[in-house]
């Protein structure tokens, strides 16, 4: 990592701060990416279940260089394989981030972190397609 940024979890404040993340991309999600949204709603209201949330920010913590409790309770990742049932194009890829890019922004997170992170979700969205255009 760069300038100082030693483990991205560490830096951005810990499990407090990294749930608050998580938390805000979720309710962005709701607010302005319906199509995105659909994709997450797990109860009959039109909400994320909690449990799902949950897994997002167990994954997230773990990505960041903090506890790997998403590892231990349901193994590697596997992101490609677990998302294969969804269509992820450009456009879901984009809406993703704008929702993480908005969540990070209401959690002021700054410079030098906020470059390297915006790079690294990037690249992970990007993987994440698996349909053309």
């Amino acid at each position: 990592m760069s300038e100082g940024i030693t483990v991205p979890y560490e830096a951005l404040g810990g499990e407090a701060v990294v749930r608050a993340i998580v938390r805000d991309f979720y309710d962005v999600m709701a607010r302005d990416e319906p199509a995105l949204a659909r994709l997450h709603q797990h109860n009959p209201d039109g909400t994320v279940a909690a449990e799902a949330q949950e897994r997002f920010a167990l994954f997230f913590i773990g990505w960041l260089g903090g506890p790997q409790t998403y590892m231990e309770r349901y193994g590697h990742p596997r992101l490609r394989m677990r998302h294969g049932n969804v269509r992820v194009d450009t456009g879901g890829r984009d809406a993703w981030m704008r929702c993480m890019r908005a969540a990070l922004d209401r959690n002021g997170v700054n410079e030098p972190m906020r470059s390297f992170l915006d790079q690294k979700l990037a690249d992970l969205a990007d993987f994440m397609r698996n349909t053309p255009g």
